[in-house]
């Protein structure tokens, strides 16, 4: 690798060889590439001379972590690592993903045609961010949790959308001429990668994400992509989740993937040898990870009457 060139600023932030490295973390500060998995080429050429730079930089961090991407699945680097994992459907053909659905997922793919919704793909233009805004609105709860994205004005919806414009796909829903839920869609090399996908909670019944899907599905084979892809298929000891439960019964399954560690101070190698790097979900057992979120997600409940009743 050439000599590494890097460059910190007063915001957390070092450039180095052009990629951005960002720090997160109160106690355990963990370095890490911005926008990792977004990028369309190869991260790592030398991850020792990137952890070098991080050092060299001036950020505080304690541990500097980077993944390979599926199908790049066999380890290939001499670092710890652990067993990631992402939601993806191969993309062998139209019928493979079908036979993979649940009856009920195919009979609603189905009823969103019969029950007139149409998608299309579509350019990001203001009235397109403007339905969006609508679709956040919606509610302020979403999967159990306050809504990250309830309240977000015009421009700051049509700034997060704009992202990655040379590489991205909308696809939007509509009956009778309203939006009604949208999919942004970004390719990252093999991958079409689901960025963002939402509806309109009324309009749950004419299961506009279920056609949302089945068209990604179409669209990444016409772009030669191997997967589709939707965040994480189990997210640390969060073994059964409703979110999981709707990537399986849509054709996701869980691939696995490297992802390493490289200790930058003395806590960082004592943090990744108690395993302290993988936070609470990782460390707590799952039996208890599911009660606190069910827990979490009564309370938001809870919250989401009081917050309606007080309206």
């Amino acid at each position: 690798m050439k000599r590494i060139q890097t460059r910190a600023d007063n915001r957390g932030v070092a450039s180095i060889d052009g990629w951005n490295i960002v720090v997160r973390g109160r106690w355990l500060k963990t370095a890490f590439v911005d926008d990792e998995d977004w990028h369309d080429r190869p991260i790592m050429a030398d991850p020792a001379g990137f952890a070098q730079g991080i050092r060299a930089s001036g950020l505080r961090a304690d541990v500097f972590t980077f993944a390979q991407k599926i199908p790049d699945c066999k380890p290939r680097y001499p670092f710890p690592f652990e067993w990631d994992n992402v939601a993806a459907i191969p993309l062998i053909s139209y019928q493979d993903w079908w036979r993979r659905l649940t009856s009920d997922r195919r009979k609603d793919v189905k009823r969103a045609e019969k029950q007139g919704i149409v998608v299309k793909r579509v350019g990001l233009d203001d009235n397109l961010v403007q339905g969006i805004v609508e679709i956040n609105n919606d509610v302020p709860f979403r999967q159990g949790k306050r809504f990250k994205h309830y309240g977000k004005d015009f421009e700051t919806v049509k700034r997060e959308y704009a992202t990655f414009p040379e590489r991205s796909e909308f696809l939007a829903a509509y009956f009778s001429d309203e939006l009604v839920a949208i999919l942004k869609m970004v390719y990252v090399g093999e991958l079409a990668c689901f960025l963002e996908i939402l509806s309109k909670t009324r309009y749950h019944d004419k299961r506009p994400i279920n056609a949302l899907i089945s068209r990604a599905v179409e669209i990444g084979l016409e772009e030669k992509k191997t997967y589709l892809t939707y965040g994480r298929y189990q997210y640390g000891n969060k073994t059964h989740s409703s979110f999981t439960d709707f990537k399986q019964r849509n054709g996701f399954e869980r691939i696995v993937f490297p992802r390493y560690f490289i200790p930058l101070t003395f806590k960082g190698r004592v943090a990744l040898r108690l395993r302290w790097h993988r936070g609470l979900l990782g460390i707590l057992p799952a039996p208890l990870v599911a009660v606190m979120l069910q827990l979490r997600a009564h309370l938001y409940k809870k919250l989401a009457q009081k917050e309606m009743n007080a309206e």
